[in-house]
């Protein structure tokens, strides 16, 4: 099978949540396999296995450290590559498993959120060669100087998936989720949220940082600096699907394409003499609390303090504001608040900002800032206004390709 093209496929913990779903999932790569395809699975934990682990974890410890919060993490893939790879076998089609590590996902030495360095993927390909559909274990690796495992932080299994597709020159890499592709905004709060059917790399990229959860940002950014062919499909509904490309034409600059949100935000106050040590003093206390960096959101200085706006899981979060109340020059400043953010194509228009207060001032809902990207802009609003705000601010997205 050496010439045949090769498909790699992800599938998230969803689709893998029970052992009914994990054979379904054999039977579409089986199917795969039979029409001469060369198929590599990615997969996540099964359903909330990912959850409950880190729960566990921070139940046994106030800040787990890091090494072996990534040996805990791992095995919830570990589980689910081992399954499929089970169920493959009793459909009669030859398959075999990898850990990150055995694939060749080499990564730097940071735990909770590594970045993949390179990709070597030789026993995949020997594997792959022989005619066997190779299951991998998604969001791992490792280190090749320490020979640590590593994890690549929430939604690494797409960044693994994308990776692995371009190590291999694969013709094509699906992410296979259980919602419509990618919509104008999360279909549970908002039920008539549009599915996009075409959307280009730089504006699905801001829309997964600023709070899509259907594909991790770094995944696009790499998909797009790799040329991976990337497609999103519903489980079991092929016809629903999102093609991501390079660019898409008839688009027009400033049109609004979707709303998104961060449910919890967390603001921080640093004693400081400029931007500079502030930051010194927040990546001090990270190092020393065993806590990774967070996504940072902004950033300003006044008055002697280093203001920082941060987004990451609840669990990490908590863990920060618990590590907060042991320091005097470094503090909660006020109350969490949520973001939500309007992705444009072709950049940002002028107006827009404006646009969005005037809607949300209607409704009632009064944000306290709001930050700026080429293509998105972004409002801190209040936790409880949040869902209200995603839907008032749907209307202003207008109908796409």
């Amino acid at each position: 099978m050496r010439n045949h093209p090769i498909i790699v496929q992800k599938y998230g913990g969803v689709c893998l949540e029970t052992p009914a779903k994990i054979r379904a999932v054999a039977r579409s790569l089986a199917d795969l396999h039979g029409r001469g395809y060369r198929v590599v699975a990615i997969v996540s934990a099964m359903g909330k296995t990912t959850d409950q682990l880190i729960q566990m974890a921070y139940q046994v410890s106030p800040a787990p450290n890091r090494r072996e919060f990534d040996m805990l993490l791992t095995t919830g893939e570990r589980v689910s590559m081992s399954l499929t790879s089970m169920a493959l076998s009793d459909l009669g089609v030859p398959a075999i498993s990898f850990t990150g590590s055995q694939a060749g996902v080499m990564t730097d030495d940071s735990h909770s959120s590594a970045r993949i360095l390179d990709v070597r993927p030789i026993r995949v390909r020997e594997e792959l060669d022989r005619g066997r559909v190779v299951v991998l274990a998604g969001f791992q690796g490792v280190n090749p100087a320490t020979r640590e495992i590593t994890t690549l932080g929430r939604g690494g299994s797409d960044t693994t998936a994308v990776a692995m597709a371009a190590a291999l020159k694969a013709e094509r890499c699906e992410i296979i989720k259980d919602v419509d592709g990618i919509c104008s905004a999360d279909p549970r709060i908002v039920p008539d949220a549009r599915p996009l059917r075409r959307v280009d790399f730089a504006s699905l990229s801001e829309m997964c940082f600023l709070g899509a959860k259907v594909l991790h940002f770094r995944s696009v950014e790499l998909a797009q600096s790799q040329d991976v062919p990337l497609v999103l499909k519903r489980w079991g509904d092929a016809e629903h699907s999102t093609q991501v490309m390079k660019e898409v034409a008839g688009m027009e600059s400033g049109k609004v394409l979707a709303i998104n949100s961060m449910a919890r935000i967390e603001h921080v106050e640093i004693d400081s003499k400029d931007l500079n040590q502030g930051f010194e003093k927040f990546a001090q206390h990270l190092k020393q609390n065993s806590l990774f960096w967070p996504q940072l959101l902004a950033s300003s200085f006044a008055a002697g303090k280093t203001s920082m706006t941060v987004a990451s899981d609840s669990e990490w979060l908590d863990a920060l504001l618990r590590t907060l109340e042991r320091r005097t020059d470094m503090r909660k400043q006020r109350e969490a608040s949520s973001s939500v953010s309007l992705t444009c194509f072709g950049g940002v228009s002028s107006e827009l900002p404006f646009r969005a207060l005037q809607v949300l001032g209607h409704h009632g809902i009064v944000p306290d800032r709001y930050v700026l990207s080429p293509h998105s802009v972004s409002l801190f609003v209040p936790v409880e206004s949040r869902e209200a705000a995603v839907k008032a601010l749907h209307s202003l997205v207008q109908q796409t390709p």
